[in-house]
């Protein structure tokens, strides 16, 4: 049942399992770990709506590149799932049988550990069983890139989907508005002894679990670890350690414009790199967008100006002449956009700073930052594109000169999909969880969703972090 920890301090004594956000990965996790005697407790910092008190929460600074973390993510219960579009895409083989050029492994499982459950996964996406991954137009070139294959779930809001079964699942409680503010780690048993949970007047209480999950996004699965003093004490979290380091987002790289040769297509396209591309250029796998702008999309409290302005600008034909504030395309342009791998890099990481928000937790910082391979990603799908759009007689390309000049800026900015942080490795030297996203040293310690991504790919997460939360299910329905 579905309580709100605001009015309603109804905790039992002790559960089997806790799970700590209410997303895609917990609400999956829950469903499938209640019943059968077992007492499962979800607990969700947000309510059944978006509010700006739990939303607040989500507020830290950005170095490096900006993350928008606050405007990306959603805390309220179903995630953001509430805002997902719903791509999906699963991850290949070559995404676990190759390593990234860094000097960091891949991921330590099987690829079939993953594949064995993308039927499970396509069923709570709402995808149809045995439905085709789709491309949806021809190659550009049979070498270098294919056409890209995906299908779009409705998409799934897993709130409303799953209201009845949060509801009324045997040995499940449900807490909106209980926020976990600390994880008490016993030294003595090497496991987590209790959690403390906080409504937002500061009610706190402890709550006792034989297992404990973490599922509440990358940045905040990181935060939890790294504001645990007994975790920092007990030498499961260090300053040099992995928690919170290899954030991953997949680039939204402005690589440039396009004009159609007379007689092409005016369709959308959408491309993605083979991977003897990516063993050719050493570089990470990638999408590659090309699409004509219809019409002028302008956001914020200016848009009305801005576009009124963008609009008259475009239709006299002046758009060379006159420069913005910020570059606008008009209708009939062609740009081209991507969703390009980020490889992991240490340096690019979540940390704690000294101020505290409002239940008392140390704030998180984020630092982003690319990586020479990730320019040289950048530059060798860039180059690729504009070459295969030529040879094919598609038309021609301009490159940003950012993108094949790595000491220029770089135009880019995130998708919202925030990996790495708590990666599954062999061993605390190269991560996080181990292959069963269990915490090193912990024995009693589980992370969910993309924050365990050992590499990101270039495919949307939502799909491949079910396929292992389903996994991670079944492990411990296993153990208990």
């Amino acid at each position: 049942m579905i309580k709100d920890y605001q009015s309603q301090k109804e905790l039992c004594d002790s559960y089997d399992f806790c799970i700590v956000g209410g997303g895609p990965a917990g609400i999956t996790l829950a469903l499938r770990l209640a019943g059968n005697g077992r007492r499962v407790l979800l607990v969700e910092g947000g309510g059944h709506e978006y509010s700006q008190n739990s939303q607040s929460l989500y507020k830290c600074p950005s170095s490096g590149l900006d993350v928008y973390a606050e405007e990306a993510r959603l805390r309220y219960l179903g995630g953001t799932s509430n805002h997902w579009a719903g791509r999906c895409r699963p991850f290949e083989r070559s995404d676990f049988t190759v390593g990234p050029p860094v000097h960091l492994p891949g991921w330590p499982i099987a690829f079939s550990e993953i594949e064995r459950y993308l039927p499970a996964a396509m069923d709570i996406l709402d995808l149809p069983p045995h439905s085709e991954f789709k491309a949806i137009n021809a190659t550009l070139d049979d070498t270098e890139f294919e056409a890209d294959r995906f299908l779009l779930s409705p998409p799934t809001r897993f709130a409303q989907k799953y209201a009845k079964q949060l509801n009324e699942t045997e040995g499940l409680d449900v807490f909106i508005n209980c926020n976990c503010v600390d994880l008490e780690f016993d030294n003595k048993t090497g496991s987590i002894a209790a959690i403390v949970v906080s409504d937002y007047e500061l009610h706190r209480e402890r709550v006792i679990a034989k297992q404990l999950i973490l599922a509440t996004g990358a940045i905040e699965n990181a935060r939890h670890l790294l504001n645990s003093e007994s975790l920092v004490n007990g030498g499961i979290v260090s300053k040099d350690g992995f928690v919170g380091r290899c954030f991953m987002e997949h680039l939204n790289v402005e690589l440039g414009t396009f004009i159609l040769k007379d007689g092409q297509s005016t369709d959308s396209r959408q491309y993605f790199t083979t991977d003897t591309f990516v063993m050719e250029h050493s570089s990470g796998k990638g999408n590659v967008s090309a699409s004509l702008v219809s019409e002028v999309k302008s956001y914020g409290r200016m848009a009305a100006i801005k576009g009124f302005f963008e609009n008259l600008i475009c239709e006299a034909g002046e758009a060379q002449k006159i420069e913005f504030i910020t570059k606008f395309n008009c209708p009939g342009d062609g740009v081209i956009g991507t969703l390009i791998e980020q490889f992991p890099n240490p340096n690019s990481r979540i940390t704690l700073i000294e101020d505290r928000d409002a239940l008392g937790m140390r704030k998180p910082t984020v630092h982003w930052e690319l990586s020479p391979a990730d320019r040289s990603t950048i530059k060798s799908i860039g180059l690729e594109v504009a070459k295969c759009f030529a040879k094919g007689g598609l038309g021609f390309v301009k490159l940003e000169a950012c993108v094949y000049d790595e000491d220029l800026p770089l135009k880019v900015s995130p998708h919202a999909h925030h990996m790495g942080t708590t990666r599954m490795a062999t061993s605390p030297e190269f991560g996080v969880v181990d292959e069963n996203c269990k915490v090193f040293g912990v024995a009693n310690l589980y992370v969910a969703g993309s924050s365990v991504f050992s590499t990101g790919g270039a495919s949307n997460p939502t799909m491949p972090l079910l396929q292992l939360t389903l996994r991670l299910a079944e492990h411990l329905n296993r153990m208990s």
